[in-house]
């Protein structure tokens, strides 16, 4: 096929200097939505630590296999 030659080349198509556009944005938003997101969650970590108090306190009745052993667990921060 000789006479086949490609005359679709659109610069600002979706897959040109438009596509690398969209793409390089929505990257960018994606980065700066999970990094306000993770300060966030660092934040509230900050303030609002875990106290190991109850499990480290007394392990004396904690059995090997219990349901019991439920009141010694970790729990999760108020």
């Amino acid at each position: 096929m000789a006479g086949t030659e490609n005359t679709n080349r659109a610069v600002f198509g979706l897959n040109g200097v438009t596509g690398m556009l969209i793409a390089t944005v929505l990257l960018l938003s994606i980065l700066v939505v999970l990094t306000i997101w993770g300060l966030g969650v660092q934040q509230k970590s900050a303030t609002n630590y875990y106290d190991p108090t109850p499990i480290t306190s007394n392990l004396d009745n904690v059995k090997m296999n219990s349901t019991a052993n439920a009141d010694f667990a970790f729990k999760d921060a108020k």
